[in-house]
């Protein structure tokens, strides 16, 4: 919740002089695929956020939801365009969370808003319960650039993707 991130902020300012990698900080912005509407206003966390660390990268996502028993919605253009609009007049990169299960079926969508700009990133994470295949990574590895996709995925999904892709 935006309560939460002011007093974050100040604890990670206090140390910011140790740190030694970039920091990226994570809000679910806006609705998403199978999710709810309980996201962290928009507005309220860019302001607050750029206001202690204009230079952090910035992690935002949809709230999705994950149904074993039932077809799965993707990201649609609707969320996307949502999504760039609200991106488009910042300086910082950006990188967009973004549920594996759920990006084969959103892949035009997601290709076009990885165009609008290259301070853009996909972070690929996995929720404990959603199926999805090794395939689906190396799918989506085929369709975006490398050098800007990122991945927080479980085992044993992430050793067999980096087997697959000739990383051990």
């Amino acid at each position: 919740s935006l309560e939460t991130v002011r007093p974050s902020l100040e604890l990670l300012e206090d140390v910011k002089q140790h740190l030694r990698q970039p920091v990226w900080i994570n809000a679910d912005i806006l609705p998403g695929p199978n999710g709810n509407n309980a996201v962290v206003d928009a507005k309220g966390f860019l302001d607050t956020v750029t206001s202690f660390f204009p230079n952090v990268t910035l992690s935002l996502g949809w709230t999705t939801g994950w149904h074993p028993d039932k077809h799965n919605k993707g990201y649609d253009w609707m969320m996307v365009k949502e999504m760039a609009q609200i991106c488009n007049t910042l300086s910082q990169p950006v990188t967009f969370p973004v549920r594996a299960a759920l990006v084969r079926q959103s892949i035009s969508e997601l290709c076009w808003l990885m165009q609008q700009s290259d301070r853009y990133s996909l972070t690929i994470w996995t929720g404990k319960e959603d199926v999805y295949s090794v395939e689906d990574l190396l799918y989506i590895r085929e369709n975006f650039d490398k050098s800007r996709v990122y991945y927080d995925i479980l085992e044993p999904q992430n050793s067999e993707f980096k087997k697959a892709i000739g990383v051990e």
